[in-house]
């Protein structure tokens, strides 16, 4: 299992995956562009690959996140869906709370569709506190957020 910084070159692959994956943000590839950009806001994306045949790795998950004010949003975490309950979100949120506390960032939030149990409990799961509610903040299906926060500082 290997964790390194997504590049351009993974676009292709993380928009494979994010469209395979029901609950995931589905960017379109000019979003994509936009998180490898220079310039503000600072994002950070990893992927997460695991050598399935032995042959090569074949990538698995990816996170991408962005900093804020000394806050990190944690944007999008997809993992595959053949491969899932393996731990592997669980380390790429790892790596993203770990260079949050490098940087002394004060907080981790993100928001998650309200019937999205599994991932609610997956968050709970790792310290995040439920912070609140965004009315009709999804759309297809029309659905409320749940915002989370994992206080750091």
């Amino acid at each position: 299992m290997l964790i390194r910084p997504a590049t351009t070159i993974d676009i292709p692959s993380l928009m494979l995956l994010a469209n395979h994956a029901s609950s995931a943000a589905h960017w379109s590839r000019e979003q994509y562009d936009r998180v490898f950009a220079t310039h503000a806001p600072r994002r950070a994306a990893w992927v997460i690959e695991d050598g399935l045949d032995q042959k090569e790795n074949a990538l698995q998950g990816f996170l991408v996140a962005r900093e804020i004010a000394r806050e990190w949003e944690l944007e999008n975490i997809v993992i595959n869906e053949q491969t899932r309950r393996r731990g592997f979100a669980t380390r790429l949120l790892r790596e993203l709370i770990s260079v949050a506390r490098i940087e002394h960032a004060s907080a981790i939030v993100l928001e998650v569709r309200e019937s999205n149990h599994a991932a609610r409990a997956f968050y709970e799961n790792r310290g995040f506190s439920e912070t609140g509610r965004r009315p009709a903040y999804y759309s297809q299906p029309n659905e409320d957020a749940i915002t989370y926060r994992l206080q750091l500082a």
